[in-house]
């Protein structure tokens, strides 16, 4: 692991920590030791989505392993710039359901605001690194148009915020958009998509619970974890202090090539998670993102770990296996 003194990570704050990210392939390579042989592949790659590693994540990679499951989500490879059939730059056609600002509504009854455009971490196989941030990044006025259509629709009865990572904002902001929403009567439910527990678990604070938990609405957190070395000790007590304030914690992984596409490792991932107060909710398979098709496993290798999956854990523990098609009016369930 990472030899950068953790008391040094811990002094700072999570808004430090943020700042402080990885953002040079080579600095990269040279505090991982790797072989410089990959730096003219990761700076190409930079270019067109930038790199992106917050230090508490840093912590858990290996050094000198460039297989390394964790590192091989974050580090740029020229192989993402290969054309691909069938991968677009917006594979869910989420421009067509982005009628306002910061809203994108797809499903029935629920809609998703953008509420930042920011991520802690820039994952390789991210469905929207080529998402127009720029036209979505609502100020207090553009949120009321956002506040206006969920009022005059009463069908919606969840909010969900995602990015982005909805945590990279400040608390600040997140209490006020929270309490906007709570004094629309029909929405009864809060949900936050986020991978900040993840990658920096201090970001989990005593005031990012009290605006989750403090309005009437029904707070739930889906976390982002993709494989079990990512579940160390700091993110199972973030993780611990949420489900003790009474949100519901679940997980969402993206099967990936080369990471978490095998049994023994979606096993312990599930198990890890129960562990530390998560249950494991969707397996996905990967959106066709230009720049990701090096990870993309076959549907008939998906449907087969996840048949064993079965045959081994309880079925709380088995994720549902979905893949996300635009115009569907749900995640389409695999098996």
């Amino acid at each position: 692991m990472i030899t950068r003194s953790v008391a040094t990570v811990d002094s700072l704050t999570w808004q430090e920590q943020l700042a402080n990210s990885i953002r040079d392939p080579k600095q990269l390579l040279k505090l991982l030791e790797l072989d410089s042989s990959l730096l003219d592949g990761a700076l190409k790659a930079h270019q067109d989505f930038s790199l992106r590693v917050p230090l508490p994540y840093l912590q858990r990679i290996a050094k000198g392993d460039p297989h390394d499951p964790l590192l091989r989500q974050v580090l740029p490879l020229g192989n993402e710039l290969l054309a691909a059939p069938g991968y677009s730059e917006d594979p869910l056609d989420e421009l067509s359901s982005n009628p306002i600002p910061g809203l994108v509504h797809k499903y029935h009854g629920r809609v998703l605001l953008i509420v930042s455009p920011n991520c802690a971490i820039n994952c390789r196989y991210c469905f929207r690194r080529h998402f127009p941030y720029q036209d979505n990044k609502p100020g207090r006025h553009e949120w009321q148009q956002a506040l206006n259509y969920i009022a005059n629709d009463s069908s919606i009865s969840e909010v969900i915020y995602s990015g982005g990572d909805p945590l990279a904002t400040s608390d600040k902001q997140l209490q006020w958009l929270t309490e906007q929403i709570a004094q629309i009567d029909h929405v009864q439910r809060l949900r936050v998509h986020t991978r900040l527990p993840i990658v920096i678990p201090d970001r989990v604070t005593k005031r990012c619970i009290q605006w989750l938990t403090s309005t009437r609405l029904k707070p739930s957190m889906v976390i982002h974890s993709n494989h079990p070395n990512e579940l160390d000790t700091a993110v199972a007590n973030a993780l611990g202090q949420l489900k003790q304030a009474g949100v519901t914690l679940l997980n969402q992984t993206v099967l990936l090539s080369g990471i978490n596409d095998s049994l023994p490792v979606l096993q312990r991932l599930s198990e890890r998670l129960f562990d530390v107060g998560v249950l494991p909710y969707y397996l996905h398979q990967l959106d066709r993102i230009n720049g990701a098709a090096h990870f993309e496993v076959s549907d008939p290798q998906a449907k087969q770990l996840i048949s064993e999956l079965m045959a081994i854990l309880p079925g709380y523990l088995v994720p549902k296996l979905v893949r996300e098609i635009p115009d569907a009016q749900h995640k389409v369930p695999l098996l």
